[in-house]
């Protein structure tokens, strides 16, 4: 499966604009080793000694070109990306403004050449109406790069970070099915980049119940993770997404196979209560609702080969009969992961106790 060049923490691959170390006197021999050593450590993916030489190639390259040179604003760019690896947000928001300052002086606006440090500063801020503001702008410019796999890049980017806010709108949620679209006419379909879009784009259409939508673009993702030798959490959230779409579409037989795959990549806990993949909301009996009745029902029952509920017995109950109908009743229609032995499904007791509340 094959990922995607980004344009963010690539660190290596920044240069200084006009280093010249021979002119740079006493101190040139020391910048230079704490820059390779930087260069070194992000090849090695060592973020820790990363944002050790980074900072030490900032202060030492500050002195050496001064506070305005765009040397100096690509070093504080690489500690600033540093720093927020280590989740340093707020150091790192103020180096990526710095950074952006320079280049929008040096290079324009609106130049390509500003979206590594606007983007760094959408992300690490904590302002999300200046976030939005700054992921906006970093969208305009990428739009206008002619570079697509860029501009969808910025999209996917704006998504993750707005998505968590209290700003999450139709326009953000658009964000990620456009950068999906764009991947999908310009990536291959093992791309991984391309398949974690398709998975947010399934998980959209889930949460807003557009099964028809959700159900191919999670099957892809499921059937490009199958080639790993590895499981992905993204595939095995997509076989969970996938049970409760095919029982919202009364399509159990084609639910069970994704049982069945998450039963045989995630192990059975027989000392924990096991976790439905598919739950019906037991009914609470009206005539309990008007007197405010509260109770509970423990039904002991068996999860078949296929990650059905059998047999299911009471065991226990407290506040009146109709709460263990209703338990029982929802309960035969649950989905479950099947527990697995020696590489095979097997029929498994299990235990469950629903709670009913009024608040």
């Amino acid at each position: 499966m094959k990922s995607s060049v980004r344009f963010r923490h690539v660190l290596a691959a920044i240069t200084l604009s006009c280093l010249s170390l021979s002119s740079l006197g006493v101190s040139a021999s020391e910048f230079s080793q704490s820059y390779t050593a930087y260069k070194q450590a992000v090849a090695e993916k060592n973020n820790e000694l990363a944002l050790k030489y980074a900072g030490e190639a900032y202060e030492l390259g500050s002195v050496q070109f001064g506070p305005q040179s765009l040397d100096t604003a690509t070093l504080a760019l690489n500690y600033a990306t540093a720093l927020e690896e280590q989740d340093q947000k707020e150091q790192a928001n103020s180096l990526y403004l710095l950074a952006l300052s320079r280049y929008q002086s040096s290079y324009g606006e609106d130049a390509l050449e500003v979206l590594d440090p606007l983007l760094g500063a959408a992300h690490t801020s904590s302002d999300p109406k200046t976030a939005k503001s700054q992921f906006e702008d970093a969208i305009d410019i990428a739009s206008d790069a002619e570079n697509r796999i860029l501009h969808a890049d910025t999209l996917s980017a704006a998504f993750a970070t707005l998505s968590k806010t209290r700003l999450y709108n139709r326009k953000i949620r658009d964000y990620a099915l456009d950068a999906y679209e764009i991947y999908k006419e310009e990536l291959p379909q093992d791309s991984l980049t391309r398949v974690k879009a398709a998975y947010i784009a399934g998980s959209i259409h889930f949460v807003e119940k557009k099964n028809s939508r959700a159900i191919p673009l999670l099957n892809e993702v499921v059937k490009q993770f199958s080639a790993l030798n590895y499981t992905h959490p993204y595939e095995l959230k997509a076989h969970a997404f996938l049970v409760e779409l095919y029982e919202r579409e009364g399509e159990s037989d084609k639910s069970t196979e994704h049982c069945i795959a998450i039963g045989s990549m995630r192990p059975w806990l027989d000392d924990q209560e096991q976790m439905p993949l598919y739950r019906e909301q037991p009914k609470y009996p009206f005539s309990y609702v008007k007197r405010r009745k509260s109770g509970w029902a423990e039904v002991s029952f068996i999860v078949d080969e296929f990650g059905f509920v059998k047999e299911p017995k009471l065991l226990d109950s407290k506040g009146g009969s109709k709460f263990s109908d209703e338990s029982i009743k929802a309960l035969k229609q649950w989905r479950y992961a099947p527990k697995f032995v020696d590489g095979s499904p097997i029929a498994e007791q299990t235990r469950v106790r629903i709670d009913f509340t009024i608040e």
